[in-house]
């Protein structure tokens, strides 16, 4: 049932992306997933446990970019259990749990998509101001040659990631961030240390050790990556990841002329596939594709 939900929530917007050529099977996959999800949303509006308001973000947002609106009953009951995670701090998250970034990036970016009456300007709002706080930069004392710099992790004062970052990257573009906002461009000085390449952007003790353009989980506290290590202690590149840093890259303002964007592509070109996560075969298969469809849109592929 959790394999068939996200499998449903992730591919959604990646059918509506990349099979676009293909409308009449396009329009069969979309509805089928459509009531797929109208038939398994639980009755206070979530999917899976009411307490993991990440995923029932998700879907909310696959709901509408399929064509149903806020006012459609399955998507307003939705939005209402989302709306009922909002905190006093801004943020959009369950109190008890470790994912506070993750959930109002993901949460922001539901509220957005509903948002075409403003309804929701407020909750955005505070949303914003609350990841921005949360990103690691001289608010806590760091300069910019700290591995750290720029980057967000799960929450206030946990180590920054890839994955935290490309959502943290996601969201304030959905708020209306232009590609110079101070946020975006620190964010960049992160991903560019998570990716194998050396250059004047990355001069990390691992930064060329692969060099192969790809990218890894986070260059933090001395560097990890979830696909393994090389045998002189690189970091390997994986897929997920990889778009993740060039959606990201892309998104504050780079173009294929730059040398970290024409590295990934060239990784990319090396790895195509969507048989597996490259790099972690079955493992985040379906977070990959949810990237990759993202960074494709993107590109305007």
């Amino acid at each position: 049932m959790k394999r068939s939900l996200l499998l449903s929530t992730l591919l959604i917007p990646a059918f509506l992306t990349v099979l676009t050529a293909a409308e009449p099977s396009l329009e069969e996959l979309t509805g089928s997933g459509v009531d797929f999800l109208r038939n398994s949303q639980a009755d206070d509006g979530s999917w899976t446990a009411p307490n993991r308001p990440g995923v029932s973000g998700l879907i909310t947002t696959s709901l509408l970019a399929s064509g149903l609106t806020p006012d459609d009953p399955t998507v307003t009951k939705a939005l209402d259990h989302l709306e009922s995670f909002v905190q006093k701090d801004g943020g959009i998250y369950d109190p008890e749990g470790n994912h506070r970034n993750y959930e109002t990036c993901i949460i922001l970016m539901a509220f957005e998509k509903a948002n075409k009456d403003g309804r929701y300007d407020t909750q955005i709002k505070n949303a914003e101001k609350f990841l921005r706080n949360l990103q690691w930069d001289e608010g806590e004392g760091l300069e910019t040659s700290d591995t750290s710099y720029g980057g967000a992790g799960y929450g206030s004062h946990q180590r920054p990631d890839m994955s935290n970052t490309q959502f943290f990257v996601d969201a304030l573009k959905a708020a209306g961030a232009s590609e110079d906002d101070p946020a975006i461009q620190k964010a960049l000085i992160f991903m560019s240390r998570a990716q194998n390449l050396e250059s004047e952007y990355n001069q990390t003790t691992f930064a060329g050790k692969i060099n192969d353009g790809g990218f890894f989980y986070t260059p933090a506290a001395g560097g990890e990556t979830k696909a393994g290590e090389t045998d002189n202690g690189g970091l390997r590149s994986y897929g997920s990841m990889t778009y993740a840093g060039l959606k990201s890259m892309i998104y504050a303002g780079l173009d294929k002329d730059d040398v970290r964007v024409d590295a990934a592509l060239g990784w990319i070109k090396k790895h195509y596939t969507l048989d597996s996560n490259p790099g972690m075969g079955e493992q985040g298969l379906f977070y990959y594709y949810h990237t990759f469809a993202k960074t494709l849109d993107v590109m305007g592929k």
